[in-house]
């Protein structure tokens, strides 16, 4: 049954943790219903200390083929050492193992997409603040990986752009 817009009321609210799992179950549902339907798979990687503390770690799934990374953060007191790198490799094959053949994410630092750039993601796509906009002078890179299978030749990430 369609329930009326005039029973429904907007409002905007601070802590969206308390609500985020509910409303991306929901649209996760949704998109299980898709032709083809969505095979979302979440998982994370950890990095811990002997003591078991978290030194490092990723948020990222598998979705149509894509790993996607959501978050990657290196605790400062072991940055400069490879960790990163052996995070982003062991993400790359948990992900090239569930059947992807490439990976996507975004990032505003400039420092972190160099980083992403020494692993082999190539830039497809910035969203840039214009003289005026704030803050100014910032950006959002998004990049891509083509994650080559064994015996297949290693290539660049395809995309499109469109314009409107």
């Amino acid at each position: 049954m369609v329930e009326p817009l005039s029973h429904i009321r907007l409002t905007v609210e601070p802590d969206p943790e308390a609500y985020a799992e509910e409303i991306e179950d929901r649209l996760l549902a949704t998109l299980r219903e898709n032709v083809p339907a969505s095979d979302y798979a979440p998982f994370g990687v950890l990095a811990r200390n002997e003591s078991s503390e978290i030194r490092g770690g990723l948020i990222g799934g598998t979705s149509y083929g894509w790993l996607l990374i959501k978050m990657l953060w290196v605790s400062e007191e072991v940055r400069n050492q490879g960790l990163g790198s052996r995070i982003m490799a062991l993400a790359e094959e948990t992900a090239h193992r569930q059947g992807c053949h490439g990976a996507w994410l975004d990032t505003s630092s400039d420092r972190a997409r160099k980083f992403y750039e020494r692993l082999g993601y190539n830039t497809f796509g910035i969203l840039e603040n214009l003289e005026g906009e704030r803050p100014q002078g910032h950006s959002r890179f998004f990049l891509c990986k083509w994650l080559a299978a064994p015996g297949r030749p290693h290539m660049k990430c395809r995309y499109s752009v469109t314009t409107l």
